[in-house]
């Protein structure tokens, strides 16, 4: 079986190069930071050559606080937060503006959504959650309080919806699995949970390998 697994930075997958082996090759790409280098890295790589599944593993913040800092959790459902126009004070989303071509089927009411994450009984005890992709991390009281109002995320990043997208295009299974580093308030690094958050997405990601891949 072959597994592409993503990361935005190395810090994020730096751990899973240790559970690759001779025997159980585990590929690793990592695209750089934000959307475009996703879409563009991704598409890309799943074009060149075939892959059975593929896994983007990162850290998120988290709007919903009933998720612990240092979770993971499997995002099934994201968007792009900011594909729109305003409208004065008013954003009016893509798909409202009928901007999404009604044959788009990737989205749904502006979701992009995983029907069939890859079998796996690790992805089934992680919580599922919506997320939403943005350029800007939000740390605006009330541009948090906007976002949430408009969309209802439980977390955000900043490259899992063009993942999601380049899958979908693609045709071939994945899944988003986060863990989450801070809750989305003004920014306060002395909050974060950097490094459990980390230590918690390796022990998934190891479990997840060994499921799919057999033990190394």
């Amino acid at each position: 079986m072959r597994v592409l697994v993503v990361a935005a930075t190395p810090g994020e997958c730096a751990a899973v190069a240790r559970l690759s082996t001779p025997g159980h090759p585990v590929e690793v790409l990592v695209t750089g930071v934000g959307m475009v280098a996703t879409a563009a890295h991704v598409s890309r790589a799943l074009a060149q050559s075939p892959w059975d599944l593929a896994l983007n593993i990162g850290v998120c913040g988290a709007f919903d606080r009933a998720l612990p800092l240092a979770s993971v959790v499997h995002i099934t459902s994201d968007r792009l937060a900011e594909l729109g126009v305003e409208d004065g004070p008013t954003f009016i989303p893509a798909d409202v503006l009928g901007l999404v071509p009604p044959d788009e089927v990737r989205f749904t009411n502006g979701h992009l959504i995983n029907r069939a994450p890859p079998p796996s009984s690790v992805l089934k005890a992680l919580p599922e959650v919506t997320g939403i992709t943005v350029n800007t991390v939000h740390g605006d009281d009330t541009s948090i309080a906007a976002v949430v109002e408009r969309h209802h995320p439980q977390v955000e990043s900043m490259e899992g919806a063009a993942f999601m997208y380049a899958c979908l295009i693609a045709g071939v299974p994945f899944a988003q699995v986060r863990a989450v580093s801070n809750y989305v308030e003004r920014r306060n690094r002395a909050a974060w949970q950097l490094p459990e958050a980390f230590a918690a997405l390796e022990h998934t990601t190891a479990a997840l390998l060994q499921e799919w891949l057999g033990p190394t």
